[in-house]
């Protein structure tokens, strides 16, 4: 299994002159080649392959203008070749959108593979560096000097902050203990997650927190005048970016411990296919919904439930978990969001909309194991369970209905 180790660096002057030099350098390669993959398919209609961005990359650092690009180690640049290579596979695969453009403003990172950095008793040397690289180790169950890295990463926040990631392959962790216990998931604003169960995990709101104090820092950084040295230091050295990666860390942190604590309590976790990029375009819900990182926490629990030998079952994001009622099935014809409790008509039962819904997705998913479906879908948001296939969606999912 392969795994990284992210880990705080602290590099010496002359040492971050060479780790920005060097990202300068990977930000022009990676634009520069860009910019040429975009106009050869548009003028030749013909794909790029890495052996072709590699000619390229030999003849712009022949151009008088770029020359600088030889005073940094080859292997980084090299590696951007092949990262913007598997960037443009996903991108045909309909995996992720099109490359972008990197920017000097935001995070800038180099990737060293074998060839490029030695590691040797818990020191890291790079290329072009005379001595190793400082680096402070968070894991105390694991010996620095036994791990063997494949690649290693070195970026650095728009706050200033420097990491190292050691990227390693580990023996398998084995499959967790079974607990019996299943659970639904319906995710949500006011609780970002309610459990089959009745559970309810509140919402951090963890850029609703310091938002006051980041608009205040925003104002004081617009008062600057832009392109000036003031402005950039409001921006990267001072609160702005310090207070976007207490925001961003913060809500990192709630992630890992719910997915993490979810996945150990449930050999088999359903939830619904949301579509967070559509549903962000709403205006009234669009900072909420990107403040919940509900995307993000799907991933964890995909790779968290693969990991530990965990279900993750995806049940069809037009399955009317809400309007249904978990008891006998009645769909009810709208149920705006302003209503949290609803009767159902037919049998009298009271429910709870966020708990009836994760009722309804639990009962779902058993019925997508039922008939055979994908357990788990670790792909896109595209890929529908066997529940849309059914004649009868509003009695998806109930079992004792069948």
């Amino acid at each position: 299994m392969r795994t990284a180790y992210k880990c705080r660096a602290y590099p010496t002057p002359g040492q971050a002159a060479v780790l920005n030099r060097t990202f300068g350098c990977v930000r022009v390669v990676w634009n520069q080649t860009l910019a040429w993959r975009h106009r050869r398919w548009h003028a030749e209609q013909v794909s790029t392959n890495v052996l072709q961005a590699s000619a390229f990359l030999t003849q712009l650092k022949r151009t008088e203008g770029y020359a600088w690009l030889n005073e940094v180690s080859s292997v980084p640049l090299q590696q951007v070749l092949r990262i913007q290579q598997g960037a443009f596979a996903n991108f045909f695969a309909r995996r992720a959108g099109y490359p972008r453009y990197k920017s000097r403003d935001g995070r800038q990172s180099a990737e060293y593979t074998r060839s490029g950095f030695r590691y040797r008793d818990g020191r890291l040397l790079l290329a072009k560096m005379d001595a190793p690289l400082e680096l402070v180790w968070s894991w105390p169950g694991v010996d620095p000097a036994s791990v063997d890295p494949s690649t290693v990463t070195v970026s650095r926040d728009p706050d200033g902050r420097w990491y190292v990631s050691l990227a390693v392959e580990v023996a398998d962790p084995g499959q967790a203990p079974a607990t019996g216990v299943v659970v639904g998931i319906d995710l949500g604003i006011k609780d970002f997650a309610v459990t089959s169960g009745g559970q309810k995990i509140a919402n951090p709101r963890a850029l609703a927190a310091r938002e006051r104090n980041l608009a205040r820092y925003q104002r004081r950084m617009a008062r600057k005048v832009k392109g000036s040295n003031n402005r950039a230091k409001a921006k990267t050295k001072t609160k702005v970016a310090r207070a976007h990666r207490k925001v961003r860390a913060s809500r990192t942190d709630f992630l890992h411990r719910t997915s993490a604590g979810l996945v150990r309590d449930h050999d088999v976790i359903v939830i619904e296919d949301l579509a967070v990029k559509n549903m962000v375009r709403n205006r009234s819900l669009a900072k909420a919904i990107s403040d919940c990182g509900w995307g993000a926490f799907r991933r964890m629990l995909e790779y968290k439930s693969a990991r530990y030998g965990r279900h993750l079952i995806v049940v069809d994001r037009w399955f009317p978990s809400s309007k249904t009622c978990s008891g006998c099935g009645h769909l009810l014809a709208k149920l705006p969001l302003s209503i949290r409790t609803w009767q159902c008509p037919s049998c009298g039962t009271r429910h709870d909309r966020d708990v009836n819904a994760a009722k309804n997705i639990l009962a779902a998913g058993r019925a997508v194991t039922a008939c055979g479906g994908d357990i788990r879908h670790p792909g896109p948001a595209r890929v529908q369970s066997p529940v849309k296939q059914e004649t009868q969606p509003v009695k998806v999912g109930i079992p004792h209905l069948y």
